[in-house]
């Protein structure tokens, strides 16, 4: 898919033509320069998707949008790729949400580790989980998906370890494993959730833990990665050699 993508929140309101305005029209028109006869795609970001050609572009904020052909629903991918991913400092957990959008993850879990320096508490909490959701969104429009990857409201190790006993496959990004997640068995379908630790490691206690619900220790190579980084890495991984990328 190689036409810009905008999100609109109700595509069954959508009818063969369309004026997308507010801060996706500003976008459009003020930012993409976007003008008379280029493509478009109309997504909700679950999944349904339209695609339209450009009529006009009015003011700065309304592009009128014909053509439109009745929404069609990409399926949703399989083995589905769910990262935990333990919380960094400073900004660097939008970063990762944002490569690992962008690579392809379908779900992240933000966790609240033991050795997390950064702890969501109340209205900082729930500002800080905006902000992932926000950047999952248009890190899902820059890479032109129609169906955004889900953040998750931050889990407990308790919550973590419980995700893990239920997946298809499971795995926890740590230096004690023997064996490296380039060469493991993965399923062909399923639910593959992975663990990324925080930059001061998953714990013994958590690990532990982990081991108990199905999960086993990786390596990801020989250098240590930033926990902001180490995500997206192994979800490129993970994506190459389940053939989602073929």
């Amino acid at each position: 898919m190689t036409a810009p993508v905008f999100v609109v929140d109700r595509l069954d309101a959508v009818g063969p033509e369309f004026v997308l305005d507010g801060a996706e029209g500003r976008h459009a028109v003020s930012v993409k320069r976007l003008r008379a006869g280029e493509n478009v795609v109309l997504t909700d970001g679950c999944g349904r998707w339209t695609e339209g050609v450009v009529k006009a572009a009015e003011g700065k904020d309304r592009l009128v949008i014909t053509d439109l052909e009745s929404p069609h629903e990409e399926p949703s991918e399989s083995p589905r790729i769910t990262v935990v991913q333990a919380l960094p400092k400073g900004d660097r957990g939008e970063l990762a949400v944002e490569t690992m959008t962008e690579v392809g993850v379908d779900a992240i879990v933000p966790w609240a580790a033991s050795r997390c320096i950064t702890q969501w508490k109340g209205e900082r909490g729930l500002k800080a989980l905006g902000k992932w959701r926000a950047t999952a969104r248009e890190a899902g429009k820059q890479s032109r998906r129609v169906r955004f990857a889900e953040v998750a409201d931050a889990a407990t190790t308790k919550q973590v370890a419980a995700l893990l006993a239920e997946a298809d496959f499971a795995a926890v990004l740590h230096e004690s494993g023997d064996e490296p997640l380039a060469t493991v068995d993965l399923p062909a379908t399923g639910e593959i959730v992975l663990v990324v630790g925080p930059e001061g490691g998953v714990s013994p206690e958590e690990l532990a833990l982990f081991e108990q619900s199905g999960a086993r220790p990786f390596r990801l190579g020989r250098t240590v990665l930033r926990t902001s980084t180490a995500g997206t890495a192994a979800a490129a991984l993970l994506l190459g050699r389940t053939g989602r990328w073929s």
